[in-house]
């Protein structure tokens, strides 16, 4: 046997030798989570991977190994682990199919779990949709979206943000969650990390982890008035640390950041030179003043939008990213790849919509936001009021209360909620979605009511 076998026979038992250990890891890790559910504990913990994260850092100084190799390679196990423990989480959205299937069977059920705004999209959409056949709206077309579509798009940004934007800024995606799968997929890499600040819509860490990449969490709090420490945000930062996202007005809070803090967080981030990935598609729900990442014109910047929440219209998937033009090209090579463009009739209905009057929608939303927070208010629930969006997201007053139990319980009694956890480490905290006419929301708002009081 030549020297060359030999040395590949060792590196192949070593090679089998980690895929043993990892499936050993596996197992532990998965009864960790068992544990962690029966103790009611969040799938991360930040401070027993920074220990850790320590401690690997010195063992490749001591053994000479690249510490940028040890991280990515402590990255990959992290997240299989966080894989692995999330796997059993109850989310909005398995609430929403649960609830769907009780409606197959008869059932009425009101719907307070999903963002999804009861009214039709406007008027003019309808026109549009007879319109599109005749025009020839019905064919292949750019995969960053229909070059009179993206003008309409650049116009109408630059006329609400006050920042230039041209077409070349603009992708059209099938819903602004597929401008954030893209960014994400296309900006970084396996072993990168992304900041979230938490409570978080979960689909940011879930393409996240589907690539590759490991998220670290800050976590806010009711009591601080879910507002990140900006010390937090810059102690979790290294080399590795390639991107943070923003989501403001946020789901599920609808906190609205005081421009200082949102001015310090950005400072930070162009210091560090990290990707901004700001989801600002709660924007026509802003109750109170507040500022688009594009107005800071920083070049790292991706802002998604959405036809979905301002015009109700999210059975059309229909959204858009802003960046610069070397990122939106990026971003489009995959979107192509994906799925070649995006349906030009809804393009084409979406960009009849930019000329609709969304200013009703805004004041509904208020109303109802108003109505659930009201009702709330007398009710064992403490939260902080909503900025904007179409959510409350608040802690049940009662110990080691579990809100996965309650929102299936709730399922019962004809109510749909989401439990908190889907949205980071909060159990005892559900969010309670305003999508529904006034009436229906007391309707659901009493039920829940009388559920929280009977419960023990």
């Amino acid at each position: 046997m030549s020297d060359i076998d030999k040395l590949r026979d060792k590196i192949d038992k070593i090679t089998f030798d980690i895929i043993k250990l990892l499936k050993e890891r596996n197992d532990i890790a998965k009864e960790i989570g068992s544990l962690k559910d029966n103790l009611r504990l969040g799938v991360t913990n930040e401070e027993r991977e920074s220990q850790l994260r320590s401690k690997v850092l010195s063992l490749c100084k001591e053994i000479g190994l690249d510490e940028k190799l040890g991280l990515i390679m402590l990255n990959f196990l992290l997240n299989e682990s966080v894989k692995i423990q999330s796997s059993n989480k109850q989310t909005h959205l398995s609430v929403f199919l649960k609830a769907k299937s009780l409606e197959k069977q008869g059932k009425k059920i009101i719907h307070m779990e999903v963002g999804e705004p009861d009214f039709n999209p406007p008027q003019i959409v309808k026109a549009a949709l007879s319109e599109v056949y005749e025009k020839g709206y019905t064919k292949y077309g750019d995969s960053k979206g229909m070059v009179e579509f993206r003008e309409s798009l650049a116009k109408y940004a630059t006329s609400r943000y006050g920042t230039k934007t041209d077409p070349q800024n603009i992708l059209v995606s099938p819903g602004a969650r597929f401008s954030v799968f893209l960014a994400i997929s296309t900006l970084l890499n396996p072993g990168n990390e992304i900041i979230v600040i938490e409570p978080a819509w979960p689909a940011y860490k879930d393409n996240a982890l589907n690539t590759g990449i490991k998220i670290r969490t800050i976590h806010t709090t009711l009591e601080n008035k879910w507002e990140p420490q900006i010390d937090e945000i810059e102690n979790v930062i290294n080399q590795n640390t390639k991107m943070i996202v923003l989501n403001y007005p946020n789901n599920p809070t609808g906190k609205i950041l005081p421009e200082k803090l949102q001015d310090q967080i950005m400072e930070l981030s162009i210091k560090n030179n990290l990707y901004v990935l700001s989801d600002e598609i709660y924007y026509a729900y802003a109750f109170r003043p507040w500022k688009s990442i594009l107005s800071y014109q920083y070049d790292k910047s991706v802002i998604t939008q959405s036809f979905s929440k301002s015009h109700a219209m999210t059975g059309f998937r229909i959204g858009y990213a802003i960046s610069n033009p070397d990122i939106i090209e990026k971003m489009s090579k995959l979107q192509a790849l994906a799925l070649t463009n995006v349906s030009e009739p809804i393009q084409y209905v979406a960009m009849k919509a930019l000329d609709a009057d969304t200013t009703v929608n805004t004041k509904t939303m208020k109303n109802r936001i108003e109505t659930v927070t009201r009702r709330a208010k007398a009710m064992p629930l403490d939260f902080v009021e909503p900025d904007g969006g179409m959510y409350l997201f608040a802690k049940i007053r009662k110990e080691n209360f579990d809100s996965v139990e309650f929102t299936n319980k709730l399922l019962d009694h004809g109510v749909a909620i989401a439990p908190g956890e889907g949205f980071g480490n909060y159990q005892g905290f559900v969010r309670i979605s305003a999508c529904q006419t006034e009436d229906i929301l007391n309707q659901g708002m009493q039920v829940i009511d009388d559920v929280l009081r009977n419960q023990k």
